[in-house]
């Protein structure tokens, strides 16, 4: 057993740095009221990607105010592609919308535009598109459907955020752009998201919706910043004695680390209540946006590494990966990919990333709850029980990255 695991969810983007500035902030909570993060996070947003930035707890909870936002009437129905979170069919759900699947292309893991022309309906309202992993969407296409149908255009853009490097077209083509600042995404502030306004039509409702989110309380705000010590340090010491693993199981015991999903997600629905994003959270976030050129530099070292591995050895890859892309994970497509994540797990390698085994992710989701009908996304199913994802987060090293394609040379044919 490796003392330092290779991972996906080990606290990916928790360097020393990231670890010590969340230590800062829960020994000062008396001065979480007396900051200006969260204004100071938006005007970094809004210089980089343009636009009103809206800031809220999460991801899931500021697309929940856009759609709300965008007022369509009861019934109408969004499409959404199939192999994604649970997150994003939950929130149309609750904005009283129907989520419709389109099936994905199997070389971009994203919407493909061909199987969205059958789902459109005379109650479409509005098409979500997320890059997957980091590789871009096919926006050009979408936004050409979108126009011809009058639809709204929303990016999701949790796994990747451009730099100056590219990649072209994301955050170009939405009329909104939806950002996720959570532990494993392209930035993290642990918890917190962002809705970027385009068109500014909707500007005022989405600041009704922010001026009356609900603050998070400041035991919740103590235990999400718990998250970055408690990975720190058990990360570093996880397979010594069993110390690490067994710190980590007694914080999830005693519930001091708040849980990435609710059981209440799980099962296809989400609270209707909206929260601020809390001000350590921005403050957060805000040092990680400051670095996204070096996190992405970094991604793209991790992803050009495995994939000139990948072409030496013949691994299967998805063919729109490419050397410049900041990949938030890097796909492989073999045939066994949950007996090969057992083995691998056996030497302290954890690639079980949630994106797995399911096309509404992560698998133990109630798949009829969200409105998926079994066989309607086949090329989505068929990634999610072949694909093997690997880590390129900002903690992952160069020797871990080695070491990992070294044990997958005997696993992957």
């Amino acid at each position: 057993m490796r003392i330092r695991p290779i991972h996906h969810t080990f606290g990916p983007h928790v360097s020393r740095r990231f670890a010590l500035k969340a230590d800062a902030l829960l020994l000062t909570p008396w001065k979480w009221k007396e900051t200006n993060h969260t204004e100071a996070l938006r005007d970094d947003i809004q210089r980089t990607f343009g636009g009103s930035a809206h800031l809220f707890a999460s991801g899931r909870e500021g697309l929940l105010a856009l759609l709300r936002s965008l007022n369509f009437e009861q019934g109408a129905e969004v499409i959404i592609q199939g192999y994604t979170c649970v997150a994003v069919p939950n929130a149309v759900h609750t904005a009283g919308y129907t989520p419709i699947y389109a099936d994905i292309d199997k070389e971009t893991l994203n919407i493909n535009p061909s199987s969205i022309q059958g789902r459109i309906s005379n109650r479409t309202r509005a098409i979500i598109c997320q890059h997957t992993f980091g590789i871009p969407a096919d926006t050009e296409r979408l936004k050409e459907i979108c126009i011809q149908h009058n639809l709204i255009l929303i990016e999701d853009c949790a796994h990747v955020l451009p730099d100056t490097a590219g990649p072209g077209n994301i955050g170009e083509k939405g009329d909104y752009l939806m950002i996720s600042f959570g532990r494993d995404k392209a930035i993290s502030g642990i918890a917190g998201g962002a809705i970027i306004d385009r068109k500014k039509i909707i500007t005022n409702s989405l600041e009704a919706e922010e001026k009356n989110a609900v603050p998070l309380s400041k035991t919740t705000i103590t235990r999400l910043l718990m998250y970055a010590p408690v990975y720190y340090e058990t990360r570093l010491a996880y397979g010594l004695l069993n110390i690490g693993k067994t710190l980590l199981f007694l914080c999830r015991k005693l519930g001091i680390l708040v849980s990435v999903l609710s059981s209440e997600e799980k099962t296809g629905s989400m609270s209707p209540l909206i929260h601020k994003m809390p001000e350590p959270c921005a403050a957060l976030a805000k040092m990680q946006l400051q670095q996204l050129q070096q996190i992405n530099d970094h991604r793209r070292a991790r992803t050009i590494q495995f994939l000139q591995s990948a072409q030496q050895k013949g691994w299967a890859t998805p063919q729109a990966v490419k050397e410049d892309l900041p990949l938030q994970k890097f796909p492989l497509f073999v045939k066994n990919a949950d007996s090969i994540r057992q083995k691998l797990k056996k030497k302290g390698i954890y690639l079980d990333d949630g994106w797995t085994g399911a096309a509404i992710c992560p698998r133990m989701v109630d798949q009829e709850a969200t409105n998926y009908i079994a066989g309607s996304c086949p090329h989505a199913e068929q990634v999610a029980r072949s694909i093997l994802s690997l880590p390129t987060h900002p903690t992952m090293t160069e020797k871990q990255t080695k070491d990992l394609i070294q044990s997958l040379s005997s696993l992957v044919g």
